[in-house]
């Protein structure tokens, strides 16, 4: 295990087959280094420390493109699970998904996790020591797999819990671009006029003389503190953007954003459907793998992604340490539909929990896509009569003294 004085080494053994095999692994020591090798029956054909010079080191921005998508991790639990089953050994499967995946941070970690397995380290461990890229969800289902002997099968349920959630974050993307990408181009349109078309109207009105109508003289007044107004959006947008990344998920914040998310008219029940079909089918897919309850449900309430649902999930977790049900904690909270509740009380009592949550995951999947598309269908007309009031109301302002023009000439 790394330690604040631990360095990176990396070495080059020779294996039964007489194959140089070359790994990475973290010490105090060239020393320690050897004696790991020695413990394992290797013999070292070299050890060198790894250094990061200015040149070597990688250039990184505030964490751009650090970050290992989700979709990476599915396809890499799905190929793992593969390979696997095929009979490959964990060090070559971890040296193939390294080579061929696209993400150049999870091919670098998984580099570091076989190093880890060389030395003698179990997967779950190896991949706990990188929480930044593998979710607790994962972690904890693969050392289930591989307590109980079924590793193969934990990856591939990892594979398709993280491939429903690819899909289900991909619906709500699809429902959210249109009217996201047709209110910026309202904003740039608007923001184009006031600074750049307004003030040229207003130079012509004055040298006419006369009095402008109301509202030609609101939109002449907003033109006229965009020069200042403009820039200071921009910066109070990057500074709010740079608070939200650091403190979103602090539980100050949460406890106040995410009830209300589910109250907010139009996409609070979009937002509580997608909650209940991720809190459904990850607790479903620990059930199904092995994970202890109470470990399971923790973990749960950690990767539900809105805190209604994980304070519900605390007061279960009293309920089951009680010796209570899972079910009657549930009902106390108007997150959870009395079917869902009712389901999952069914599922307990006939020892088919698994199967229920997997059911009512697979509902709620269905109802996400059933309401995005409802609600593409409705935002594409109020998005459009949305920019034709603005911008239509803008040119009208614009035009209304023009009618007077003559008049002023006389």
């Amino acid at each position: 295990m790394a330690t604040a004085d631990s360095k990176t080494y990396e070495y080059a053994v020779r294996d039964r087959g007489g194959k140089i095999v070359k790994g990475r692994v973290e010490a105090p020591n060239q020393a320690a280094v050897a004696n790991r090798l020695k413990e394992m029956g290797l013999a070292a054909v070299s050890i060198s420390e790894v250094t990061n010079s200015g040149l070597q080191r990688e250039i990184t921005f505030g964490g751009l493109g650090e970050k290992v998508k989700l979709k990476d991790l599915a396809v890499m639990s799905r190929q793992m699970a593969t390979m696997i089953s095929a009979g490959l050994s964990l060090l070559r499967t971890l040296s193939i998904l390294a080579e061929q995946t696209e993400s150049k941070p999870l091919a670098k970690v998984l580099g570091q996790v076989r190093g880890d397995i060389e030395i003698g380290g179990a997967l779950s461990s190896s991949f706990a020591k990188h929480k930044e890229t593998f979710p607790p969800l994962m972690i904890n289902i693969i050392r289930a797999g591989e307590v109980g002997g079924f590793l193969e099968k934990a990856l591939e349920s990892v594979a398709e819990n993280y491939e429903a959630e690819v899909k289900l974050r991909g619906k709500i993307k699809s429902a959210m671009s249109y009217p996201v990408v047709v209110f910026c181009i309202a904003i740039l349109a608007i923001a184009v006029m006031l600074i750049f078309i307004v003030p040229i109207f207003k130079n012509m009105f004055e040298s006419l003389g006369g009095t402008l109508p109301l509202p030609t003289l609101i939109l002449v007044w907003l033109s006229g503190i965009m020069k200042w107004l403009g820039p200071l959006i921009v910066i109070a947008s990057v500074v709010f953007a740079s608070w939200w990344r650091k403190h979103k998920n602090d539980d100050g914040v949460r406890s106040r954003i995410d009830p209300w998310k589910l109250r907010v008219p139009v996409f609070g029940n979009l937002f509580r459907k997608i909650a209940i079909a991720r809190f459904s089918r990850n607790f479903g897919t620990m059930m199904g793998s092995g994970v202890p309850l109470l470990q399971a449900l923790d973990i749960v309430g950690q990767v539900s992604g809105n805190w209604v649902i994980e304070t519900a999930i605390k007061d279960v977790q009293e309920s089951v340490r009680r010796g209570e049900s899972l079910a009657g904690p549930l009902a106390k909270h108007d997150v959870f539909p009395a079917m869902v509740t009712q389901m999952m009380a069914v599922g307990e009592d006939s020892g088919s929990l698994e199967t229920m949550l997997e059911k009512i995951s697979e509902f709620y999947d269905q109802e996400v896509e059933a309401t995005t598309e409802q609600l593409t269908s409705l935002i594409e007309p109020i998005m459009i009569l949305f920019i034709g009031v603005i911008v239509g109301g803008m040119i009208v302002a614009l035009y209304l003294p023009i009618f007077n023009i003559f008049n002023l000439i006389q």
